[in-house]
């Protein structure tokens, strides 16, 4: 079996990231938790994965402190909430470039007015729409 590679000791923000969230199954039992999805069960039916590997994965996440268990199941702390950009920033992405333009797939809607959401955008200190080629790591 190959060793997983860590990046939890990187200066990186995004290599740190990836290392708590970065593979699939993970991202997508944060995003069924976002849907409301509490229990193993209700994971499991979900994502349709093998109960070792969404065992292991649900440990993980207890573990980055991304869920935290409860007496109901799971379910997000703080620190899993802040992945909420994250979550609607894969889902319109996806949304974009994923799908052929006539073919069905879910939205997110505003609970509130049932619209769909405005597409994120990465503004500056003051405001100002940022582009890639408007941004510079600074590594300190």
């Amino acid at each position: 079996m190959v060793k997983r590679t860590r990046f939890d000791e990187e200066s990186c923000p995004v290599a740190r990231s990836v290392d708590a969230v970065g593979d699939w199954w993970s991202l997508l039992i944060v995003r069924d938790a976002f849907d409301g999805s509490r229990r193993f069960g209700e994971f499991q039916r979900s994502l349709g994965v093998a109960k070792n590997i969404l065992s292991a994965r649900l440990r993980a996440l207890v573990e980055n402190g991304i869920l935290e268990q409860v007496p109901a199941g799971y379910a997000l702390t703080a620190k899993g909430e802040a992945l909420f950009p994250v979550i609607v920033a894969l889902r319109q992405w996806g949304e974009a470039f994923a799908f052929a333009p006539s073919e069905p797939h879910s939205e997110l809607l505003d609970r509130r007015n049932h619209k769909p959401l405005k597409p994120l955008e990465v503004h500056a200190a003051d405001g100002r729409l940022l582009a890639p080629a408007d941004t510079e790591v600074h590594k300190i």
